[in-house]
């Protein structure tokens, strides 16, 4: 056993982490004294380091912010009970880069192409913004507040209260891109939309020459703003590939799995589904009791989902077993309710509404508009993060582990 003082209490410690830098298995007797800088040293000098890196350390799921000695005595450890501290590498505090004010709140954001953000707004449009604030493009695509949008590199998806979704296919060696529109979101050839009536619908992204179902009979008031919002452009209208049947109330989100021919949804029946998107059926469900889900994400690997609850909560689940064995892997409580999630380019790194956080504890915390306005959608992707709420899109740096 090493040991590292005998001039104050010590407590005995067996360190784990999942970085590329892992010590021997053994045990050190801490001092009770020692601080998260103390332990960042002692590891770079165990491992012999030539270029420090700084770690923060994880006891029973949460950081470590005190002394040793103060989190022992706050959590009823004795002196002689051996405790198991994960190391991970620190990522230094948020920093707010920019802002882009909207006229209306911002539903959704969108950064994962490199120098790029797409938001969606309750005035209707679309905007495609790069790093310099310059408007790329901006299309007034729905008649109501746009709920959801995603992009590719040439194809822009979004869905909106007026009932529709829509395709717009956007071509930046142009001077003015030309919108072709038909109807919603993600992986490139096909697209899923979800809605408040328990469906989910799978698309393909192809653009018809006519219509493939005929147009609904509209009054008045929503004829006249459909025209607005359109123009001489109409879309055509699309037929969905498969209707997806199995929630009970409201579909809140609706994603592909990175894996195989999957789809995972969320909604406020308390259930987390999962598709096979071939098929069109729902092959297991994950039902958890009086926790209405708002938003989730999958890891890049397809074996897990985080999804938030109006409950104030986060929760990580393991979705390569069946919901007959699937229990929680984790749950991470939030101040206030998280209504949106995204997953960082690192796995075990999450950001929601208010906190960024490993899938461990919250790793830092920061107030977008100072705290005073909602936060709506988040996106986290080349270390470069965008919140959209209330006042429009705030950019920050958050570099990922």
């Amino acid at each position: 056993m090493a040991s590292t003082s005998t001039s104050v209490a010590s407590q005995p410690v067996a360190f784990t982490t999942q970085t590329p830098y892992p010590l021997p298995p053994q045990k050190f007797m801490i001092p009770g004294s020692w601080r998260r800088y103390q332990l960042s040293q002692l590891v770079n000098k165990a491992l012999s380091l030539t270029n420090p890196v700084p770690f923060d350390f994880l006891i029973r799921g949460e950081i470590l912010r005190t002394s040793l000695g103060e989190w022992c005595a706050d959590n009823g450890v004795g002196e002689e009970e051996s405790l198991e501290i994960e190391y991970i590498e620190s990522i230094m505090p948020p920093q707010r880069m920019s802002d882009i004010p909207h006229q209306e709140w911002v539903a959704s954001v969108s950064c994962q192409h490199k120098g790029l953000f797409l938001t969606g707004a309750y005035d209707g449009h679309v905007r495609l913004f790069n790093s310099s604030k310059e408007v790329k493009f901006d299309g007034p695509i729905h008649a109501a507040p746009i709920t959801s949008s995603e992009d590719t590199r040439h194809m822009i998806a979004s869905a909106s209260h007026d009932l529709t979704a829509q395709i717009t296919q956007v071509d930046f060696s142009a001077e003015a891109p030309r919108p072709f529109l038909s109807r919603f979101q993600s992986a490139g050839s096909h697209l899923l939309t979800s809605s408040w009536d328990g469906l989910l619908g799978l698309w393909d992204t192809s653009i018809p020459s006519t219509d493939e179902v005929p147009e609904p009979t509209l009054n008045d008031r929503e004829r006249k703003k459909r025209r607005k919002v359109a123009g001489s452009e109409r879309p055509r209208r699309k037929a969905p590939l498969l209707v997806l049947k199995s929630h009970t109330a409201r579909v809140s989100r609706a994603v592909f799995s990175p894996v195989g021919n999957k789809a995972h949804s969320c909604g406020f029946d308390s259930t987390i589904r999962t598709w096979d998107t071939e098929n069109g059926l729902c092959t297991d469900t994950i039902t958890a009791s009086e926790k209405p889900f708002l938003d989730l994400a999958t890891t890049s690997d397809g074996n897990s989902i985080l999804a938030t609850s109006t409950d104030r909560s986060m929760t990580l689940y393991d979705v390569r077993v069946t919901s007959l064995a699937s229990t929680a892997s984790a749950t991470f409580t939030h101040p206030a309710t998280p209504s949106c999630v995204a997953v960082g380019s690192a796995d075990h790194q999450v950001i929601t509404g208010l906190t960024t956080a490993s899938t461990k504890s919250a790793m830092a915390s920061f107030k977008a508009w100072d705290g005073q306005q909602k936060v709506l959608s988040v996106d986290w992707s080349h270390g470069i993060a965008g919140i959209g709420g209330e006042s429009g899109l705030e950019v920050w740096k958050i570099n990922e582990a």
